[in-house]
């Protein structure tokens, strides 16, 4: 049985015109053998897979060709052509810096530099990955790369330039290899395939490409890899299969989808292709990299910038036509911001079909029910349209006929705007007229709903006390709003309730005094009476100025016209500490022993 041998290794080019996608660099390599202007050090730096290695011994070769074509190329005829193709020319060296990168190993080859070559012009030392060298094997590598003997001249060749020394840099003329493009790729995927006798279709060949990502020994790794699943026909869905790629059409469903925005349609193509294992990310990026395309595709100029077959970039082409580029530039944002938050989301799916779901929204109508559309939400009704000015409310007249009276609560405002803004429906007349009720008081004011610390009409610029006559004659229409109540009796806990609530809706201007009033409880002497105890002289003054107005909230929150309010000075055994949330829980602590008890079984600690 014949020895099998990879194909990355059985199809090595043996010259510089078998060397795939580096034109440039071959041609200059070439026309220096020609004109025999040769430096003493060459640096060959890029991708994986490209061919650096293998110009290096192609070019090793060439420069010791004792008769080379006048094209530059070897004659592989000569002796130094047949020592080398049968791997026994002692004129040409290879070193692995990543695995001999001490000084020691530098230093013996810095002996070998010495001894001239026995056949042909020159040794060749070709230093693989040579950004593997320690930087005190650097050092010591510096003066022979400087100065080496007229006979030696090395070829370096690295992925990662960067690593290197800038004192080597400037010693080497530095080459630049390029990524593979797709089509050179699948066209040399093509000549191994006619050489080896395998069937193909070129969409498949076009996946082995875009897999190798650029790396030709990759993609010839990846074509041995299909040609040993297909058994010597490589198609399209057993390449896909083989490698776990996502299939180009689902990506092409997805956005004839989303430009009908059929969501529901799309949640299913999602489910299918999350239950075959493909991940979420992925899908994502492979999709942005199909609205790229497709992006492209609209494009005549930039149609050459597709890395595909001509088959794909007729497909791309023909959805080209159906989407716009609005869509498709939304789409890419919306789609890149899911890519930004993928790795950090705790419900990775739920982000894919939300992302999804936006993308089928981008060309929906922009009606009320999808703000995703890129409709402006409507802006919320003032909250005091229908109170500041009110409308009488329409009564029913005739038999079954009902009046409710106006909600004055402080806590239902939306009450309030909901029943005046609709009329009462007809139950037994057929023909009903609606009059207003003389009961009704339409001059309704802010007082009698609780809005008392709040210039709504006059707004939030305007000074809240100018005068003392306008003070006086605000007092005195509350007093006459809380006349009209009625004479509930209230409790401490209501009474407190309803005094918060105040302070919640104090202005934005009394955020100080209002701050300072949270901490007063307000407690009954003598009913109705209610007494605040005070323990700064300053703060009393503030309160003795709004002391009517907060008489009339309370009268009119806890329906009580009789209510009188007064604040005092505290006395010196009436001052306490106001505590802190920890020291409130050390004080329970200490009373309560079931407190203690649970905080040493559970050890819980106050945050």
């Amino acid at each position: 049985m014949e020895e099998y041998i990879v194909s990355a290794r059985k199809y090595r080019p043996m010259s510089f015109d078998s060397v795939v996608g580096q034109l440039a660099l071959t041609t200059t390599l070439k026309n220096a053998v020609k004109s025999g202007k040769l430096a003493h050090a060459y640096l060959f730096c890029g991708p994986r897979g490209v061919g650096k290695t293998t110009c290096a011994r192609i070019f090793a070769k060439a420069i010791n060709c004792e008769h080379p074509n006048e094209d530059g190329e070897a004659c592989n005829e000569c002796e130094s052509c047949k020592a080398f193709n049968e791997s026994r020319s002692y004129n040409i060296f290879e070193l692995d810096a990543a695995s001999n990168n001490s000084v020691e190993n530098i230093k013996a080859l810095m002996e070998q530099t010495r001894i001239p070559p026995q056949v042909g012009k020159y040794k060749v030392f070709i230093i693989d990955e040579v950004h593997m060298l320690s930087t005190a094997a650097f050092n010591a590598f510096l003066k022979t790369l400087e100065e080496p003997p007229s006979h030696v001249i090395f070829i370096l060749a690295t992925t990662e330039k960067h690593k290197i020394l800038p004192t080597i840099l400037s010693r080497c003329q530095i080459y630049d290899f390029e990524r593979m493009t797709v089509s050179n790729t699948i066209n040399h995927l093509k000549h191994v395939a006619d050489k080896e006798g395998i069937t193909y279709e070129e969409q498949a060949l076009a996946v082995i490409a875009e897999k190798a990502d650029g790396g030709m020994r990759d993609a010839l790794s990846i074509f041995d890899q299909a040609a040993s699943f297909c058994q010597g026909n490589i198609t399209y869905q057993k390449v896909i299969e083989d490698l776990n790629v996502l299939d180009e059409d689902n990506y092409f469903k997805i956005i004839d989808l989303a430009l009908e925005n059929k969501v529901s349609d799309i949640m299913v193509t999602l489910n299918g292709i999350l239950a075959k294992g493909f991940d979420g990310g992925n899908l994502i990026g492979g999709l942005a990299n199909h609205v790229r395309s497709v992006m492209m595709a609209k494009d005549a100029q930039t149609l050459p910038l597709l890395e595909c077959s001509e088959e794909q970039k007729a497909k791309y082409q023909q959805q080209a036509q159906k989407a716009s580029a609005p869509f498709l530039y939304k789409a890419l944002k919306i789609m890149n911001d899911c890519d930004i938050h993928y790795r950090t989301s705790s419900n990775k799916r739920l982000l894919v079909e939300l992302t999804l779901i936006e993308v089928a929204q981008i060309t929906q109508p922009a009606d009320q029910d999808v703000p995703g559309a890129g409709r402006t939400p409507n802006r919320l009704k003032s909250l005091f349209k229908h109170i500041l000015t009110p409308q009488p409310k329409p009564v029913q007249q005739g038999a079954g006929a009902e009046t409710k009276p106006l909600a004055t609560h402080a806590s239902a405002p939306h009450h309030a705007e909901a029943e005046t803004a609709q009329p009462v429906a007809a139950s037994t007349s057929s023909q009903p007229t609606t009059t207003t009720s003389p009961h009704l008081n339409t001059n309704i004011k802010l007082g009698s709903i609780g809005m008392t610390f709040s210039n709504i009409l006059n707004g939030p610029k305007k000074k809240e006390y100018a005068t003392q006559d306008q003070l006086t004659e605000q007092e005195a229409e509350l007093d006459q709003n809380s006349e009209g109540g009625d004479n509930q009796e209230f409790t401490d806990e209501e009474l407190q309730l309803q005094w918060m609530m105040m302070i919640s809706r104090m202005p934005r201007a009394m955020i100080a005094m209002s701050s300072r009033m949270k901490n007063m409880i307000p407690k009954i002497t003598e009913f109705p009476n209610v007494e605040v105890v005070i323990d700064n002289q300053i703060l009393l003054e503030e309160i003795a100025k709004i002391k009517s107005r907060i008489r009339a909230t309370l009268a009119a929150t806890l329906h009580n016209k009789d209510i009188q309010f007064n604040v005092r000075l505290a006395k010196e055994d009436e001052v306490t500490k106001i505590l802190t949330k920890k020291e409130i829980f050390e004080e329970l602590r200490k009373k309560n022993p079931a407190i203690e008890k649970l905080c040493v079984q559970f050890g819980l600690t106050m945050a």
